[in-house]
């Protein structure tokens, strides 16, 4: 009867590993699964003025920069403005945080995502 018992449990075991892991392996995918370059409009809220940024699903890089890319987000440091950047996938949203001495202090913009080519 133990030993029913012990296979059992062994089994239920692996069955959840495997689940686990097929469910971790899916948000990957999906997050790779856009794949080349793409080239996005940005827009300052407040001044108006526009520019690109190159998002390369296939190297995970932004502007040649090592990205995040989550099906939500793509996060991304940029040595050039020592800025933290978020762009949300959904809303087109990007964040820009700057450290500083004196606390630091965020930009915000808002991107093309339609028009992704």
């Amino acid at each position: 009867m133990a030993i029913y018992a012990i296979m059992f449990r062994d089994r239920l075991l692996a069955a959840g590993i495997a689940g686990l892991i097929a469910g971790l392996a899916v948000p990957a995918l999906n997050a790779t699964a856009q794949q080349g370059e793409s080239a996005v409009t940005c827009t300052n809220p407040v001044s108006g003025t526009a520019w690109q940024i190159r998002i390369d699903y296939g190297k995970a890089t932004v502007d040649a920069n090592p990205a995040r890319i989550t099906q939500s987000a793509i996060s991304w440091f940029d040595p050039k403005d020592s800025g933290n950047h978020t762009l949300d996938r959904k809303s087109g949203d990007l964040t820009t945080s700057i450290a500083s001495s004196t606390g630091g202090y965020f930009r915000y913009a808002r991107c093309n995502l339609e028009t992704t080519r």
